[in-house]
């Protein structure tokens, strides 16, 4: 990772444990405020920042990850519309001759170029900021429920593809959000997010064949709730087996072990606090194989 402004040093942490492939989750520093890394995209400058980071929107952060990168952020509308860089205005500070700024609507950013900063906000819903190894561009998507659903994760991969990436190219993390032991939906949300999953033949379309379709999975993304009608959702879980079923391998994704719900010192949540207060992450592309 490109180190910028201050030395952003590792700070030691017990919940920071390796993934089963060797993989960890390293706390960095900023004038003394925690962020996030994780070492699957140790060669790109990126971060899953805290609720300490509240007052600094993404122009403030890129400078604590690339000063100078051009700043990309969406108006996210938790749909599956995924945008190119190129389709959008950079971010600049506001100034006296500044108009109010409306960001275009998607959930999804790719990159294009060299030293693109790409941001997106989360406060239960899962940040996954995706890296290609060979070419050094990179995406940054915001997947909640419906996201998920609308399966805006294979979109945003498919748009990389689509510029030259291959699958077996790709890194990807996704970041602190609501886990799954503590997410209560709706056996309908949880059957909508299943379909995405599940074979289109052998399979039940109901909600309770879906639902049984994912109990029998060896990791499977549904836990019991007592109350009749609802669940418990790994959305993170959900996302990676729709990567699995791309044919991305298990050693190209990371899930950070932090809960945004469960630890308040760290995380907004929304439906721990309902308060529309978020917490950014972003990723800095590095551009061709000349500088990488």
């Amino acid at each position: 990772m490109t180190v910028a402004g201050d030395l952003l040093t590792n700070v030691s942490d017990s919940e920071c444990a390796g993934q089963p492939d060797g993989i960890s989750w390293e706390w960095q520093s900023s004038e003394g405020l925690p962020y996030l890394t994780c070492t699957l995209l140790s060669r790109w400058s990126h971060g899953f920042f805290t609720r300490d980071f509240s007052s600094q929107g993404p122009i403030d952060l890129t400078e604590v990850l690339q000063p100078g990168a051009q700043v990309y952020r969406l108006q996210q509308v938790h749909g599956n519309a995924v945008l190119k860089t190129s389709q959008l205005l950079p971010v600049v500070a506001p100034g006296p001759s500044t108009a109010a700024r409306n960001y275009a609507e998607a959930d999804g950013l790719v990159a294009e170029g060299e030293l693109e900063a790409l941001w997106v906000c989360s406060a239960d819903c899962v940040p996954v900021l995706i890296a290609d190894e060979r070419t050094g561009l990179v995406a940054a998507v915001h997947a909640g429920w419906r996201g998920t659903a609308a399966k805006i994760l294979p979109e945003a991969i498919a748009q990389l593809v689509a510029q030259g990436s291959q699958l077996e190219s790709l890194k990807i993390a996704m970041g602190p959000a609501i886990a799954g032991e503590v997410y209560q939906v709706s056996v309908e949300v949880a059957a909508e997010l299943g379909a995405t999953i599940a074979p289109k033949s052998g399979v039940s379309a109901t909600a309770d064949g879906i639902l049984e379709f994912l109990h029998q999975l060896p990791e499977t993304p549904v836990l019991a709730d007592p109350e009749p009608g609802k669940v418990r959702l790994d959305v993170r879980l959900c996302n990676a087996l729709q990567l699995q079923q791309l044919g991305i391998e298990l050693s190209q994704v990371a899930i950070a072990p932090f809960c945004t719900y469960s630890d308040s010192a760290r995380f907004f949540s929304y439906r721990r606090d309902r308060l529309k207060k978020v917490q950014w992450s972003g990723i800095v592309s590095a551009g061709g194989t000349s500088s990488f």
